[in-house]
Order: C-alpha cells, then sequence, then structure tokens
C-alpha cells in the first residue's frame, strides 16, 4: 500500500510531547508500505485491534493505545491516506467518519 503522507505523522512525534510516537508509527508505516489490503478483512487480519468505520476510514491504536491513528483507503488503486493523528482526547473532539 501507499501511505499518503508519512509527513503528517512525521511532523507529530517531532513534537516532544509525542517524541514516543515514534518507533510505534515507524513500524505502522512500515507494516502498510508491506501490505496488499483488499478488504476491511484484510487489515483485521493483520491488526486486530483496528477499527473498521463508514466511508473505508480505519482507526489503528498506536503506541500501546496512546494515539490513534485514522486513515481512508482506496482498496482499488491500493493507498490509504492519513487523515488524523493524536492523543485519545484529540481522537474524541473528531468525527472519524468525516475527518
Amino acid at each position: 500500500m501507499r501511505v499518503i503522507a508519512k509527513r503528517t505523522l512525521r511532523e507529530f512525534w517531532m513534537l516532544p510531547q509525542h517524541m514516543d510516537a515514534k518507533a510505534p508509527l515507524e513500524a505502522w508505516h512500515s507494516e502498510a508500505l508491506k501490505a496488499n489490503w483488499d478488504s476491511p478483512a484484510d487489515i483485521k487480519a493483520q491488526f486486530r485491534s483496528a477499527s473498521i468505520l463508514k466511508k473505508n476510514r480505519v482507526v489503528f491504536n498506536i503506541a500501546g493505545n496512546k494515539y490513534r491513528l485514522i486513515i481512508a483507503i482506496d482498496y482499488v488503486r491500493k493507498a490509504c491516506f492519513v487523515k488524523f493523528i493524536g492523543t485519545h482526547k484529540q481522537y474524541d473532539q473528531v468525527d472519524a467518519e468525516v475527518t
């Protein structure tokens, strides 16, 4: 899968308060690049704790569930788009199906 855009992840983990997210986000990014997801079931098989939402959105728990990552997936084009990365408190303030 292509991941658009790693820059969003990097900008997040470079913040002093989120430096602990670097290794888990890089690990997620590496796994996503190697993945060949054709359906939500493929994602669930790889990431059991992922939450599948409407509109091809998926929520991943990052760093032991300290952070949340929302992506939108285009299964045909084999691309996922980073829509949000943040803490649980920040996640609770967004609509994951619209973000």
